[in-house]
């Protein structure tokens, strides 16, 4: 595919070569982030283009009240592995997850991460707790409250990644003694309007998407909920495969039914899908597979305070 050559090109499917990622499969992750952006696959040559970039935007990766299961999905993507690809086409220059060094060798990665003239974006996984001056929750010396107060106003662009850091998560769940918050509840005095890629975890195509989108275009359009439309414009409602059994009111008595098993809706299981906005449906986890494919009720797990105005789990709303 011609509109795939060029002089960045080379490079970049050099290093992504050395890691056993083929053109193929470069060029196929392309279209599926064009896709998931609602762009077409005219829009896939912009994606390479800015994976291609020799300078390689700076990521500084913060983690505060979380479980790591935002970076664990992107780790465990295949097809292609997309930790490989974020490695490679960003410069993931602190992550205290990801990265070897330790200690002293960690905060002078992240100083010159900060410091540098060309800038950087802010990704943040996690809730940042807020009592007593955010006591409850420490790095390396400083509370997370400090160092997300500190870094995220220098950023290019903040992005909160997963329900934690979006809207405080389990954290948050009442009685929430550390008074935990999401990134842009815990730092709206300091001017930081974070993107939010909710969910729990989201998936890594709109954590991609986003960034791609910050390269190409800029900002891209957010809603009410400082989501991305392009990702969180629809509900997992509109897009779900057992649609057709709702709008026949035919719903799964049990989970162990043949009515489960033959794709009935889970609507009287639990299911949040009509409240819900996300692209599960249609944007795969692992390219293979979603929850309520796999015969789980969505729980809404990309919605604000869902731990408390969305459960009991298995009951319908």
């Amino acid at each position: 595919m011609k509109f795939f050559e060029g002089p960045g090109m080379k490079g970049v499917e050099e290093r992504l070569a050395l890691n056993g990622i083929s053109r193929r499969d470069f060029i196929k992750f392309c279209l599926a982030v064009s896709a998931a952006m609602g762009m077409g696959p005219a829009f896939a040559p912009k994606v390479a283009a800015a994976m291609a970039d020799k300078r390689r935007p700076s990521v500084v990766y913060l983690h505060n009240a979380e479980c790591t299961g935002c970076s664990e999905a992107v780790l465990r993507t295949v097809q292609p592995f997309i930790d490989t690809l974020v490695l490679d086409v960003l410069s993931l220059d602190y992550h205290e997850t990801l990265m070897a060094a330790a200690g002293e060798a960690a905060e002078e990665a992240l100083h010159k991460a900060v410091n540098d003239p060309k800038g950087f974006i802010c990704v943040i996984e996690g809730a940042i707790p807020t009592a007593d001056n955010g006591l409850y929750g420490k790095i390396a010396g400083k509370t997370m409250l400090q160092i997300c107060s500190e870094i995220a106003p220098k950023a290019q662009a903040v992005i909160a990644i997963g329900a934690c850091a979006t809207y405080g998560g389990v954290q948050a769940a009442k009685p929430n003694p550390t008074k935990a918050m999401g990134v842009n509840d815990a730092l709206k005095d300091l001017g930081v309007k974070a993107i939010n890629i909710a969910g729990c975890p989201p998936n890594p195509i709109n954590f991609i998407g986003t960034v791609v989108h910050l390269l190409t275009k800029g900002m891209p359009e957010l809603d009410d909920k400082m989501r991305p439309v392009m990702f969180y414009g629809e509900t997992v409602h509109d897009k779900c495969p057992r649609l057709k059994f709702f709008n026949e009111d035919k719903y799964a008595p049990s989970f162990d039914s043949e009515e489960a098993k033959n794709g009935w809706c889970l609507y009287q299981l639990g299911c949040k899908g009509p409240y819900t906005y996300n692209n599960c449906p249609t944007v795969l986890f692992n390219q293979t597979n979603w929850p309520v494919q796999a015969g789980h009720p969505c729980i809404a797990c990309s919605e604000p305070n869902f731990w408390d105005e969305y459960s009991p789990f298995y009951e319908a709303m």
